[in-house]
């Protein structure tokens, strides 16, 4: 990556300033643009003090994995077992209560515990047995749903300790739901963690050239089994949040729980290529699909097409990212002169292909949604 020496003397151009926080940038633009449209479509039910109560509690579900999650891709990796290891833990930590008595302070601590244990596994599955990340942890996502599923027996568990319920769903008097809070601490935790810690800036090392920093003396397969023991916490964390929530577990909990927290941090500007990270673009991208998703439920779109419209902004965020760092890497003049080069232009040109598809399949989809046909 080439940089540009400013002298005192030569004015330092406004693209060139802002190409620093794009990371933060891009996803709070498209959260303005959300928040154009509702009030214009729906005011009156989505900038209800309940529905933004609503859409905290939402994105205060996923704020911990986020915060892990960010470590985990910087470092060039991905966990796919997060899904798993929150239903895992919580169906242990249902279990404890219910079945042998615990008290929640106890089985909270003892599901937390075991995150922790599920992602040291991953972490030594993919650094000791050389197993891909993505391959490695899609095979314990399997073996970890699949223990939930043998502990459950099918069973729902639900009415739980109230300590629990306030996790999930608790409201400090006068101020802000309880998941919320912790959620940002979490992430505080994580942009602590990433600027003020040598985990932090290794992290950022491993993920910018692993080799190189092996070299160095970092000893790179340990911090990525810490980040992974990170993400299985914060994913068991997660468990005990959404349990807590819905007062009800079940081992076909949280199924999509891995690409929801992947296209959040990488809306946010972390890179999947690693080396690039930001905590608070990772904030960001869980507020931008919380309110997204909350707004496509406020216009009455079906479930479905609330998959099709994450699916797209998962795309086209990896391809702005990925371009942003390709313009790096081959040292383009600027912000404006890599948007104007032919490649660019023809993917500004896609981006509007598919943006354009999007509104118009949205729309074919609430038109049916609004005239069901009769069965029959």
């Amino acid at each position: 990556m080439t940089t540009t020496t400013h002298h005192p003397g030569n004015p330092v151009k406004f693209s060139e300033r802002i190409e620093p926080f794009l990371a933060i940038i891009g996803p709070m633009v498209m959260i303005l643009a959300i928040l154009l449209f509702m009030g214009v479509a729906e005011p009156a039910r989505y900038f209800r003090l309940s529905n933004l109560n609503l859409i905290l509690l939402d994105a205060a579900l996923y704020m911990p994995m986020a915060m892990a999650m960010t470590f985990v891709i910087t470092q060039r990796g991905i966990d796919l077992s997060i899904g798993s290891v929150a239903a895992l833990t919580s169906i242990l930590m249902a279990f404890l209560i219910k079945q042998f008595g615990f008290s929640a302070p106890v089985a909270i601590t003892i599901a937390l515990v075991l995150g922790a244990l599920c992602g040291l596994i991953n972490g030594l599955v993919i650094t000791k047995f050389k197993v891909p990340d993505l391959i490695g942890t899609l095979a314990m996502d399997l073996v970890y749903r699949g223990l939930a599923l043998v502990i459950a027996k099918g069973l729902v568990l639900a009415r739980f300790p109230e300590i629990l319920t306030d996790i999930g769903r608790g409201q400090i008097p006068g101020f802000i739901p309880v998941p919320v809070v912790i959620g940002l601490l979490t992430m505080a935790l994580g942009y602590w963690l990433l600027k003020r810690t040598f985990f932090g800036r290794y992290t950022v090392a491993i993920g910018s050239n692993p080799e190189a920093a092996e070299m160095t003396g970092i000893a790179v397969d340990r911090y990525k089994i810490y980040a992974y023991v990170l993400m299985g916490a914060a994913a068991a964390l997660a468990g005990v949040m959404l349990t807590g929530k819905l007062n009800a577990i079940q081992a076909t909990s949280a199924p999509y729980f891995n690409l929801h927290v992947i296209a959040a941090v990488v809306v946010g500007g972390t890179s999947l290529f690693g080396g690039r990270a930001s905590m608070l673009g990772s904030l960001a991208g869980v507020l931008l699909l919380s309110m997204m998703i909350n707004a496509l439920v406020t216009l009455r779109i079906e479930f479905f097409w609330q998959s099709v419209a994450s699916g797209v902004v998962i795309v086209s965020s990896v391809a702005l990212y990925t371009w942003l760092q390709k313009k790096d890497r081959d040292g383009a003049k600027g912000l404006i002169a890599g948007l104007t080069t032919p490649e660019s232009l023809k993917l500004l040109r896609l981006s509007g292909g598919l943006i354009a598809a999007l509104a118009l399949l949205l729309l074919i989809g609430s038109l049916l949604a609004g005239n069901p046909v009769a069965s029959g």
